[in-house]
């Protein structure tokens, strides 16, 4: 009697896992069953079609992949967790659903569709030993990829896996956003193919709000809500909004979007509900892609009962605010995506690379983003706006001694924007900077104030009133203006650098305990901003941290290594002897953690 042969099979295998899986269920199981779904369908499956892999099981947290090469099987790793990314950008704590991921190449036994053996155990093992969000794999993977993908393996040693007799040499996998473009995953037809024409990018109807309980006094809050947000996103430069009075012709009814989306040719639309519960008032929002009727971006507004005039505005202001940010970074995802960028793709483009931070190389990648938007279309306001913008930064870096060039061309590019489109408001926030950083802090109060008047939800205006006023030896009231800025747009992608004027303020008064926790907030929020590790280094010299001080000074070097105390000092913006003075506490503190003199 011959016993059965058993069948082998070289083949890369991958193993997921859900981190805090069994916590996610315990907190809402029908709904973190529902967005492991859509996670594996959405996300997972696709990528698995384009680099032929076979789901060889499911788990109740995890998965086994099968893969032909390794290549392929650590490709379509780094492109699921840099999917799950996107996914979970704008998640709260309660619905985020992370991954580990473990890859190993191996020897497989094959029983029917099932996959057995020793290859399989190492990869599962591996997996744990991923951090939330990453991938680890056995040198047996790296050796097979070594030099052919865009990612770095960064060796963790031989580690001893459970149940696994023999040490395995095992790699982290690091790669860059940027390398890795998340694939256009819709199958909708095209536009061109159903006979409509493209929806205009930052398009949107803003559906009238539920009223959620009925309470018909409760009823004018809720519409009032939405006529006010369909209002103040109209006045935002570059955003197509959907008439209030053709939005209302959907009230009370139940709706679906991709059909809204369709009549009303708009990419996005905002649905919305107001509950009143005992004292307290709960606003939620969700923003979504009328295109694939995916969820873009949801939040939660939970705030004791007040002033309902009150509530509404700090909740308008707020929306709007992260409402502008959200579509600007999802039109920016979906120009990163497109095969023959227009100008408009390209001004996309570099509002993503801007929103990374203000390193040298950031701000480098999106001027030249924009003179490429430029160059396609001389017309377009917002690329010449924002371009000069990330001049202004560049000047504000102390990194080169081309800082009066580079601001002369901001304010001569900012002019000529403003005499095309009077009423931008960002035109005029940031011709406001160039003054302030041109020694001309009162005349930049002002302008920010126009800005303000114009689109009374422009945080960035409020902070950079507060940076004037330290330039004008009033660094005592610069705190009042971060938090109104704040208390607009609490999570801005430019809240680092708004905490980072804080800090810069308190280390001016001699505040350090003070001036170290606003830095230290501001780099816990945005770690590629070079200036924010110099003004710490500042402030913890002060203390006497000195050991602490030099590396912020390394770090910051790391981001900037043109930074100097020569530069620093050529770069004051402002002759107010109570600003050159309160200046020189950041000079000596600057010289006491290692700066280079230059």
């Amino acid at each position: 009697m011959t016993s059965e042969r058993v069948i082998r099979r070289l083949a890369a295998i991958l193993a997921a896992d859900v981190v805090g899986y069994s916590r996610l269920m315990g907190r809402d199981e029908q709904g973190t069953l529902a967005r492991l779904k859509a996670h594996r369908t959405e996300r997972l499956e696709p990528i698995l079609g384009r680099h032929g892999g076979r789901l060889v099981k499911l788990t109740g947290d995890g998965a086994l992949i099968e893969f032909p090469s390794a290549v392929d099987a650590l490709s379509a790793a780094i492109q699921f967790q840099q999917t799950m990314v996107e996914a979970n950008r704008n998640q709260t704590e309660d619905t985020l659903i992370v991954f580990r991921i473990g890859l190993h190449l191996g020897d497989l036994i094959v029983e029917g569709d099932d996959l057995y053996g020793d290859g399989v155990n190492v990869a599962a093992r591996l997996e744990a030993e991923a951090p939330p969000g990453g991938i680890v794999v056995s040198r047996a993977i790296r050796e097979a990829v070594q030099d052919r993908l865009e990612a770095t393996l960064h060796p963790l040693g031989e580690l001893t896996l459970k149940n696994i007799e023999r040490r395995i040499h095992v790699f982290r996998v690091e790669w860059r956003a940027e390398d890795w473009p998340i694939p256009e995953a819709s199958t909708a037809p095209t536009a061109a193919a159903s006979g409509r024409s493209t929806p205009p990018r930052l398009s949107i109807v803003v559906l009238p709000f539920s009223n959620f309980g009925g309470d018909p006094e409760q009823e004018y809050f809720v519409d009032g809500v939405t006529e006010s947000l369909t209002t103040d996103l109209s006045r935002m430069t570059g955003m197509l909004v959907i008439a209030r009075n053709t939005a209302f012709t959907f009230k009370g009814k139940s709706v679906d979007v991709v059909q809204v989306g369709r009549e009303l040719n708009t990419r996005y639309a905002l649905e919305g509900s107001v509950q009143r519960g005992g004292s307290r008032m709960r606003v939620n929002v969700q923003l979504i892609d009328t295109g694939t009727g995916n969820h873009v971006w949801a939040e939660r507004f939970d705030k004791p009962l007040g002033d309902l005039f009150d509530m509404q505005d700090e909740i308008i202001a707020r929306l709007a605010r992260q409402l502008g940010t959200q579509l600007i970074g999802a039109e920016a995802r979906r120009s990163e995506r497109a095969p023959d960028p227009d100008s408009m793709d390209l001004y996309f483009q570099a509002m993503a690379r801007l929103n990374k931070g203000y390193t040298p190389d950031h701000l480098l990648q999106a001027r030249d983003f924009f003179e490429r938007a430029l160059t396609l279309d001389p017309g377009n306001i917002e690329a010449s706006v924002w371009g000069a913008y990330v001049d202004t930064l560049k000047a504000s870096l102390y990194a080169g001694d081309d800082r009066a060039m580079l601001l002369a061309a901001a304010e001569a590019a900012l002019t000529t924007a403003l005499s095309l489109a009077p009423e931008h408001a960002g035109a005029h926030l940031f011709l406001g900077l160039v003054q302030i950083q041109t020694n001309r802090a009162v005349q930049g109060i002002t302008t920010c104030e126009r800005a303000l008047a114009l689109d009374r939800n422009l945080a960035p205006a409020h902070a950079m009133i507060g940076l004037a006023k330290y330039r004008i030896g009033r660094s005592e009231e610069t705190e009042a203006h971060i938090e109104e800025a704040l208390r607009l747009s609490p999570r801005d992608p430019f809240c680092a650098a708004w905490l980072s004027i804080a800090g810069d303020a308190k280390l001016f008064l001699g505040s350090d305990e003070e001036a170290v926790a606003r830095l230290d907030s501001a780099l816990a929020l945005n770690r590629n901003n070079p200036y924010t590790n110099f003004l710490l280094a500042a402030a913890l010299a002060h203390l006497g941290r000195l050991e602490e001080a030099r590396a912020a000074v390394q770090v910051g070097l790391a981001l900037n290594r043109d930074f100097t105390l020569r530069r620093y000092r050529a770069g004051a913006a402002s002759d107010n002897p109570t600003f050159l003075a309160q200046r020189e506490r950041v000079v000596a503190g600057l010289r006491k953690a290692g700066v280079p003199e230059g």
